[in-house]
């Protein structure tokens, strides 16, 4: 356990944005699914609108500190390759 104050204080903070990032994580995750299960489903247009929501918030985390900005953009690379394959299988 801590005894100064400024590390007592250091445990708080580090809880308190330990469950902050979690719960943004959650979110991530929870959406990513949704996008891949309509990519599943096939339909592109829904498919379009996931992916709008799922690239803010991963946007908005980077912003936060809550994930590394090259994470971010690895993650939405591979979510919009996946995107375009589905609108090219559409299309072709």
């Amino acid at each position: 356990m801590p005894n100064l104050a400024s590390a007592k204080k250091r445990v708080k903070q580090n809880e308190r944005n330990r469950t902050r990032n979690r719960a943004r994580k959650s979110v991530i995750k929870t959406e990513t699914k949704r996008l891949l299960d309509v990519l599943g489903s096939g339909d592109v247009k829904a498919a379009t609108g996931a992916f709008s929501l799922v690239t803010k918030k991963l946007d908005q985390m980077a912003a936060k500190g809550t994930l590394h900005r090259n994470t971010v953009a690895r993650r939405k690379s591979r979510l919009a390759r996946r995107l375009n394959a589905a609108k090219a299988g559409k299309a072709g």
